[in-house]
């Protein structure tokens, strides 16, 4: 199967976000009700017709995430300067009802890996607020973290202004050996290694450093990050044999008047809609209406990898039918 470039031409790209999501302005769109009707009809039906799937993927073997911080939906989607990722998401798939968990960072991505329901959350960014599981990283299957900046594996300290432990989850849970930390939550560098010899395990977690991922420098350092690093992804042979799925997501919307502790999942508070990515050569122009939460990606990376669901995962809306997962 070929594989539609991301990167579109500026005339192109220009067409597709006028028409996809709505062109308000010169600096940000809204996506429309009726082009978000009309592709969720088109690729998947109504939210209401899908449904979970507990089967595992005959084709995917490989599920990514790559953790984004702090930019609420609006603030991505729909934006003129973040050509790149809305070429992304106009190219293969985005939601455009997702939420996270609540606020600040580390309980989502506590709870993005572990299914835990808010009320056994951290409100805080704790770095010593440990979980004993279970979670993603001890159900059998093979895992790796790559953290940038991380100069040794399972660094629980920090070594530099740009790595920050409090965005590496397995850090956090006690039912991680520490043999199995040091061998799998590594430096970024080896991601590359991993691909070049085609040893990616089934589940992989991506944390850019606080450079790059929005954190501190804002939109165009993070875009640029992605521009230049998911290309050894997106035409990786497992990506472009259709074995892998990639999750682009952020924790957690604008921090612009964000309450610890909040329920983002039943609100509608802008500082809680998140973009949510999906690339893979199974989505082609998804854009999905259907309500999802963090817990959504959680449900569906164990349902490809066949893994019991963990905690809130059980109950979260599926999204694999949406996106041709």
């Amino acid at each position: 199967m070929r594989v539609r470039s991301a990167v579109p031409v500026i005339a192109a790209f220009a067409l597709a976000l006028g028409s996809a999501w709505g062109v308000a302005g010169p600096a940000q769109a809204t996506v429309t009700k009726a082009a978000a009707n009309s592709a969720v009809a088109a690729r998947a039906g109504s939210a209401a017709s899908v449904v979970s799937s507990r089967t595992a993927s005959p084709t995917i073997k490989h599920v990514v995430w790559i953790l984004m911080e702090n930019h609420s939906y609006d603030k991505i989607i729909g934006v003129a300067k973040d050509a790149y990722l809305n070429s992304l998401a106009t190219t293969y798939g985005s939601a455009n009802n997702a939420w996270g968990i609540t606020h600040p960072s580390v309980p989502n991505y506590l709870g993005l890996t572990s299914g835990l329901a808010l009320t056994s959350l951290p409100t805080t960014d704790c770095t010593k607020c440990h979980q004993p599981g279970p979670d993603l990283f001890t159900q059998g299957e093979t895992w790796r973290s790559y953290l940038e900046s991380m100069t040794a594996p399972c660094q629980a300290n920090t070594p530099n202004a740009l790595y920050v432990p409090k965005h590496n989850p397995a850090l956090y849970f006690t039912d991680v050996a520490p043999s199995a930390c040091v061998a799998n939550d590594l430096p970024y560098t080896s991601l590359a290694t991993d691909l070049h010899n085609h040893t990616l395990p089934a589940f992989s977690y991506i944390a850019p450093n606080q450079n790059d991922n929005m954190h501190s420098t804002g939109n165009l350092a993070g875009q640029a990050w992605l521009q230049a690093q998911l290309p050894a992804l997106l035409t990786s042979t497992e990506f472009t044999s259709g074995s892998m799925v990639v999750f682009l997501m952020w924790d957690e919307g604008s921090p612009i008047n964000e309450v610890a502790g909040a329920d983002c999942t039943n609100s509608t508070v802008d500082n809680c809609h998140v973009p949510l990515l999906v690339l893979s050569t199974h989505a082609h122009g998804v854009n999905y209406s259907g309500k999802l939460t963090h817990y959504s990606v959680l449900k569906a990376t164990e349902d490809i990898l066949g893994l019991p669901e963990l905690g809130l995962a059980k109950t979260a809306a599926d999204l694999r039918v949406a996106f041709g997962l």
